[in-house]
C-alpha cells in the first residue's frame, strides 16, 4: 500500500530567516528542517505557505512580512512577481551584488578548496533598461482576444501579461503593449510563438518566429511599424539558418562600440552577445586590466565568440588569436578584425569542448590566456593547455560553480595561483552570477 504525501498546512505559518540561498530564496528552519521560502530576506520575520514538501527540505513562498529587512526596496515593476524575469528585485542593488560575491567565494572555497588572495571590487551599471538581448514568448489567448508578448511567468509555463519591461532596453522595453497590438494585426498572430530581441546601439532588431508564411499585407503592416520605431523585424519561417531581414537586403548594421580601446563589434541578430552592453564596456576594460596585454605578449582568447574581447586585446598586445566553435562566428570576427584595421589577430573554428582540440590549441603561439566558456565550463580544453608556457591566465565565467571546479584543476594539477576573483552585476534583479579570475 502507497504511503500517503504529507499535505501542506493550509494556513500560512511564521519563520525567521537566516540566510540567502544561491538562488535568492530565504532560508529558514522549521521543526530542524531546511525550509527554502521565495521572496523572503535575511533577518526578517515572515509569514508564508509551502509549496513543495521534500525529504531533505522544503519550499514555500512569502505571503507576509512582519519584521523587514533593512535591505528590502519596493519592487519598480508592477509585474514583479507574477513576471518569472526577475527574482531579487525586492533586495537593495548594492546587497544583490553583495550577495552574488558571496556565492562566488562559497563556491571556490567548498567546490575548488581555493581563496583568491585579492576580491576584485564589484562590477556594476545600470540597473535598469539594461538588457540588450532576450527571448520573447508570444502567444495568442482565445479568453484574452489579445496576443501575449514577454517572459514566462514564475514557476509556469504561461506568458506573462506584461506591456513593459524595466530590464530591457527601453526601445523594447517600453513598448511591448505595441508590439502585442502590431502581431495581433497580422493574420499569422496565432502561429507566432517567440521573438528573439537584439538591440544595437543604433536600432532594435526583432526577429520573428512565424509556423505559417507571412501575406503581402502582414509584411505592409510590419514596414509601416518599421517606419514608426527604432526596429527592424527578421523573419524566420524555419531554424536558425532562415533567419533574413524583412526587406530580404542586409538592412541596418548591428554594432556596439567599445570606445576606450577604438572597436566597433558588428553582429547578427542571433550572434551571441553579452545581455548587457554596458557592463561588457567595464568587463572588457577589467580583462585587459588582469590580462595586461604588451608588446611582446601573444594571447590566446578561447571561445572568442564575434572577438569582443580578442578585438581590443589586439590593440595591445603582439598577436591575438581567437578561437570559437561556431563557423559563423568565427567568419564575423575576421569581418570586425578587418573593419577595425586589426592585421594582428586571427581567428579559427576548433570544438573546445573535445578532447582533440589539443593538437590545433598547441599550434598556436601564445603566455597569455583568457578563457569565456558557456556554463557547462572549459575542463576539457583546460586539461589540453600547456599551462608551463601560460604566464596569466583570465577566467570569464557565467557559472561560479564550474568556475571553482576548473580554478582547482588550473591550481592543484596546472601549478597556478588564484591571484584574484570577483564578480560583475550581468543581470541585475536576477540571481545570475557573473564572474571573473586571475590565474598566475
Amino acid at each position: 500500500m502507497s504511503r500517503g504525501r504529507k499535505k501542506h498546512p493550509a494556513e500560512p505559518l511564521s519563520a525567521s530567516i537566516e540566510s540567502l540561498s544561491h538562488e535568492g530564496r530565504g532560508i529558514a528552519r522549521i521543526d530542524g528542517k531546511i525550509i527554502f521560502i521565495e521572496g523572503a530576506l535575511p533577518g526578517e520575520e515572515v509569514r508564508f505557505l509551502y509549496t513543495r514538501r521534500r525529504g531533505q527540505f522544503d519550499e514555500g513562498r512569502m505571503v507576509e512580512v512582519l519584521k523587514p529587512s533593512a535591505s528590502r526596496v519596493e519592487p519598480r515593476c508592477r509585474y514583479y512577481g507574477m513576471c518569472g524575469g526577475c527574482s531579487l528585485m525586492h533586495l537593495d542593488n548594492g546587497e544583490q551584488i553583495l550577495h552574488k560575491q558571496s556565492v562566488l567565494l562559497e563556491q571556490l572555497q567548498h567546490i575548488g578548496g581555493l581563496e583568491p588572495e585579492r576580491v576584485l571590487p564589484p562590477l556594476s551599471a545600470s540597473h535598469w533598461g539594461y538588457r540588450r538581448k532576450a527571448r520573447l514568448g508570444a502567444k495568442y489567448v482565445t479568453g484574452k482576444e489579445t496576443v501575449l508578448v514577454g517572459f514566462r511567468e514564475k514557476h509556469s509555463s504561461f506568458i506573462a501579461d506584461i506591456d513593459s519591461c524595466e530590464v530591457l532596453h527601453p526601445i523594447l522595453g517600453e513598448s511591448i503593449g505595441q508590439l502585442k497590438e502590431l502581431l495581433h494585426e497580422l493574420s499569422v498572430y496565432r502561429q507566432i510563438p517567440q521573438l528573439e530581441v537584439a538591440i544595437s546601439d543604433s536600432v532594435a532588431a526583432v526577429v520573428i518566429r512565424h509556423l505559417a508564411p507571412l501575406t503581402g499585407n502582414d509584411r505592409r503592416i510590419l514596414a509601416d511599424f518599421e517606419a514608426q520605431y527604432p526596429v527592424r523585424f527578421y523573419l524566420q519561417p524555419g531554424g536558425l539558418d532562415s533567419v533574413h531581414s524583412l526587406s530580404g537586403e542586409d538592412g541596418e548594421n548591428l554594432y556596439y562600440r567599445l570606445d576606450g580601446h577604438d572597436i566597433t563589434v558588428e553582429f547578427s541578430p542571433i550572434d551571441f552577445t553579452q545581455v548587457n552592453f554596458e557592463l561588457n564596456t567595464l568587463l572588457v576594460d577589467r580583462v585587459i586590466e588582469l590580462l595586461e596585454p604588451g608588446a611582446a605578449d601573444k594571447v590566446l582568447d578561447l571561445f572568442c565568440g564575434l572577438g569582443n574581447f580578442t578585438l581590443p586585446i589586439a590593440r595591445y598586445a603582439q598577436h591575438a588569436t581567437g578561437l570559437e566553435g561556431s563557423e559563423d562566428l568565427v567568419l564575423r570576427a575576421q569581418k570586425n578584425a578587418q573593419r577595425n584595421s586589426l592585421s594582428n589577430v586571427g581567428f579559427g573554428v576548433c570544438n573546445l569542448m573535445e578532447p582533440d582540440a589539443g593538437p590545433l590549441v598547441s599550434g598556436c603561439a601564445y603566455n597569455k590566456v583568457l578563457l569565456d566558456p558557456p556554463r557547462t565550463g572549459a575542463r576539457e580544453i583546460i586539461e589540453q593547455l600547456d599551462l608551463e608556457r601560460v604566464e596569466k591566465l583570465v577566467y570569464v565565467s557565467c557559472n561560479p560553480a564550474t568556475l571553482a571546479r576548473d580554478a582547482g584543476i588550473l591550481v592543484k594539477q596546472g601549478g597556478l595561483s588564484l591571484k584574484a576573483a570577483g564578480v560583475m552585476d550581468m543581470f541585475p534583479h536576477t540571481s545570475h552570477v557573473e564572474s571573473i579570475a586571475l590565474f598566475e
